[in-house]
């Protein structure tokens, strides 16, 4: 499969980096994921963690170089990472579930599927704009829908990071949204990102990852600028972005590749 590739975190201006993030791919399939972990005191880096490595596994027990079913793969692998943290705060006696929002997409067969729970995003990005993009699951979401607030009021509105649904968390609160699949283009460009990263930016901003010449150092300059304009408010800041096409370099491989980010990378000067 011919793609490029990258992901990037920044810890912010928090204690903890509760995001995780990783990618993974064969000859015939690529699949990304990101979560950000809610709740210090419960852990919400282990429930992130949790969540990206069960996709991770799943990616890797794959008998074939393709997913058979595609949707069922992503539902089913969510579901399984969200009964996981429970059985992890169960097995440690956690005395409360952390929980952790999760956007996964799968790129096939000439289509591109994703699901998510909560409101870390997936982009798709063509011909510098955004074509699609996932629908939160938030009360800021929810009153944008309603007409209460804007969409652009919903950066900035104090209760923006009050969440509907997530791994984890509230057992009865969960449950997966899978997007139907969209042709693939060549050039087309897949971004996964945190909250922490697509609140401080403008659509017109991001979607100038789809014509860049070189795709990792255009993304570390929006996690530097997302961080940035935050200050000492900025939230962990993580994305991974991947460009389709025929341009783009070949990964070849007779196994199952998953890559992950380090865990607790160090923040950079910006």
């Amino acid at each position: 499969m011919k793609f490029a590739v990258h992901q990037a975190n920044h810890i912010g201006g928090r204690k903890y980096n509760q995001d995780r993030v990783g990618y993974a791919y064969t000859n015939d399939a690529l699949l990304l994921v990101l979560a950000d972990g809610m709740g210090g005191h419960l852990h919400g880096e282990i429930a992130a963690q949790i969540a990206v490595h069960t996709f991770m596994r799943a990616f890797a027990r794959l008998e074939q170089a393709r997913v058979k079913e595609p949707e069922v793969f992503l539902r089913a692998t969510m579901r399984a990472g969200h009964d996981a943290i429970f059985d992890y705060a169960r097995a440690e006696n956690l005395g409360g579930n952390p929980g952790t929002t999760c956007v996964a997409a799968l790129v096939q067969d000439g289509q591109i599927w994703w699901a998510h729970a909560g409101d870390s995003r997936c982009y798709l990005l063509r011909g510098n704009a955004v074509a699609n993009v996932t629908h939160d699951h938030s009360v800021v979401q929810q009153w944008a829908d309603w007409g209460i607030i804007s969409p652009d009021e919903m950066k900035t509105h104090p209760d923006r990071n009050k969440i509907t649904n997530c791994l984890g968390g509230v057992e009865d609160m969960f449950y997966v949204d899978v997007a139907p699949p969209i042709a693939a283009q060549s050039g087309d460009t897949l971004l996964l990102c945190s909250d922490g990263f697509w609140s401080p930016l403008t659509d017109e901003e991001m979607a100038r990852l789809s014509s860049v010449p070189v795709l990792a150092e255009r993304l570390d300059e929006l996690i530097d600028m997302a961080v940035y304009r935050e200050g000492a408010r900025a939230d962990n800041t993580t994305a991974v972005v991947a460009r389709l096409g025929d341009g783009e370099g070949e990964h070849a491989t007779d196994v199952p590749v998953c890559v992950m980010l380090d865990e607790r990378p160090a923040p950079r000067n910006f």
